[in-house]
């Protein structure tokens, strides 16, 4: 799999990825805001919204993201991800009539200077083999965010969009270190493999947790939330634990790159509020 995808190639499919994953930002946000909300952990969510095929867009959208872990590391992965907060609100601003303030450019400024830095320090290569210790470590995480979503749940409006996204970062974090050492395949036997189940419920409950979010506040809110945690998270143990290299003399480019990153999808959840009239209303016949 590496062989074929190559190293541009993985550029390619991570550009790919983050333009499809804006897409399936904006059609995430719209259909979950169609469905029912509920001040409750809601697995039932996930039921209701694969009715919806602008959501089912929006889930099958991130799939690129998987291959291109074949090849590059999760900081460089994670980070071009993340883009897609940004990109989204300038989809929001074209096709649904979302404002986009100087600040939220300013913000995409910084976050292209990260990615750049982060681009001029990574190095293709496939990841190490999962520790077992990490994988039961990994199990351990996820269940704690799903006990841990129960309290959230509870949080109404933008603190509830926080804590939910974080969340959810936390569940995609879990995915990424999955997916890192998996992408290399062979994909025919990933559903022999216990990491790729783990993999898929972390994807599921990650799912969940964002729709929940995005029902309470805005969509850079609970996008940036979410991101923020999986960048960090996914960065560092990709760094410490999996192998992900970094071009020699060029480890202060990765952290002042994540640092910038970071900062920018904080930033367009400060400063990127669309007003709740901007927002899609119910559409009649959607399953709620």
């Amino acid at each position: 799999m590496p062989d074929v995808i190559g190293e541009y190639g993985g550029y390619a499919l991570l550009v790919l990825s983050a333009l499809a994953a804006a897409v399936g930002i904006v059609a995430q946000t719209v259909a979950a805001r169609r469905t029912e909300q509920r001040d409750a952990v809601d697995p039932g969510i996930l039921v209701r919204l694969a009715t919806d095929r602008v959501y089912l867009f929006g889930f099958g959208s991130q799939v690129l993201a998987f291959l291109a872990r074949a090849t590059l590391p999760l900081y460089i992965v994670q980070a071009g991800s993340s883009s897609a907060v940004g990109l989204a609100a300038v989809i929001g601003l074209v096709v649904l009539g979302w404002r986009v303030s100087g600040r939220e450019i300013a913000a995409l400024g910084v976050l292209a200077v990260g990615l750049l830095l982060l681009v001029g320090a990574a190095e293709s290569s496939v990841a190490a083999p999962m520790p077992p210790a990490l994988g039961f470590g990994l199990l351990a995480a996820l269940l704690a965010v799903v006990a841990l979503a129960f309290p959230a749940a509870r949080i109404p409006g933008a603190p509830g969009a926080v804590a939910m996204g974080a969340l959810a970062g936390v569940a995609f974090a879990v995915l990424a270190l999955c997916g890192r050492p998996l992408a290399a395949g062979p994909l025919l036997e990933l559903p022999l493999q216990p990491l790729a189940w783990l993999m898929v419920a972390s994807a599921l409950v990650g799912q969940a947790l964002l729709a929940a979010a995005l029902q309470r506040s805005s969509t850079t809110v609970a996008a940036a939330s979410m991101d923020a945690t999986t960048v960090v998270l996914a960065s560092v143990l990709g760094v410490t634990v999996l192998g992900d290299q970094i071009a020699a003399g060029r480890g202060w480019w990765v952290a002042a790159g994540l640092t910038l990153v970071v900062a920018a999808v904080v930033a367009m959840a400060v400063v990127g509020r669309p007003s709740r009239e901007q927002l899609p209303a119910p559409v009649a016949g959607v399953a709620a």
